[in-house]
């Protein structure tokens, strides 16, 4: 017991918070270090094409060979062995460690990427019950867009964020905060609403903890712009009108 708690409190202890605070303020690095140099010396490669439900734009990801050394009790020698897949697809939802994403229309051969920004992508989900419903097309993404806790590295020790695009990869915008560490999002399909939640490190201790804000926030996913509104689903409000016989 006693060595368990030991190795609990040793992995406790190098957890390291998601944000870094300088000067009392957070500034996320966007700066090229050796590390990052380093990194550029990645093979970046390419999935085969996909498309996501009845989307008529091809999804290229794009990642790096990911390489996994493998030494054996019998020999000193470690074996490397490469992985040459970058993505895994499931209906409607692709998932993995992804630099970008190329978008290409099923009758051209322009390739064009979703965002020119340093990005890691970890899952991109297709609204296919609203696609049925409304014939609008559309992907949620789950990104770290920056380097939150300065280890020169953009990854899933960052912050968490939600984005949105049309199928196109065009109108590619961010839903959450700055600084807010996305929790979860559902769609609502009766409201044409995504909804998500958010938690905010308000006493700047670089951790998400019970003692931060949680932020609740929708959006409309048939207006034009996507607006995010907040609301607090904690706090009693009185309808201004009563639902009519038809709605209830």
């Amino acid at each position: 017991m006693l060595a368990l708690a030991g190795t609990l409190f040793a992995c406790k202890q190098e957890e390291k918070p998601k944000v870094i605070y300088q000067g009392g303020e957070q500034t996320t690095s966007t700066t090229d270090t050796g590390k990052d140099k380093e990194r550029q010396d990645d093979i970046r490669i390419a999935d085969l094409p996909l498309v996501m439900g009845n989307s008529n734009y091809l999804i290229h990801p794009i990642g790096e060979v990911r390489v996994y050394s493998n030494s054996s009790k019998y020999s000193m020698n470690k074996v490397n062995q490469f992985s040459y897949t970058v993505s895994n697809y499931a209906p409607f939802e692709l998932t993995g460690y992804l630099q970008n994403l190329m978008f290409q229309h099923k009758d051209s051969t322009a390739i064009r990427p979703l965002t020119t920004e340093k990005v890691q992508i970890q899952s991109v989900s297709y609204l296919n019950t609203i696609a049925e419903k409304t014939k609008k097309n559309i992907l949620v993404y789950i990104v770290y867009d920056g380097d939150t806790n300065l280890d020169n590295k953009i990854d899933s020790n960052d912050i968490k964020t939600l984005y949105i695009s049309d199928a196109s990869g065009l109108h590619f915008k961010k839903l959450s905060e700055n600084l807010q560490e996305v929790l979860d999002w559902t769609v609502i399909d009766a409201q044409n609403r995504l909804y998500f939640r958010a938690v905010e490190d308000i006493n700047k201790n670089g951790a998400f903890d019970k003692d931060d804000n949680i932020h609740y926030y929708y959006v409309d996913l048939l207006s034009d712009n996507w607006e995010v509104k907040s609301y607090d689903p904690l706090v009693v409000q009185t309808p201004t009108s009563t639902p009519s016989e038809s709605t209830k």
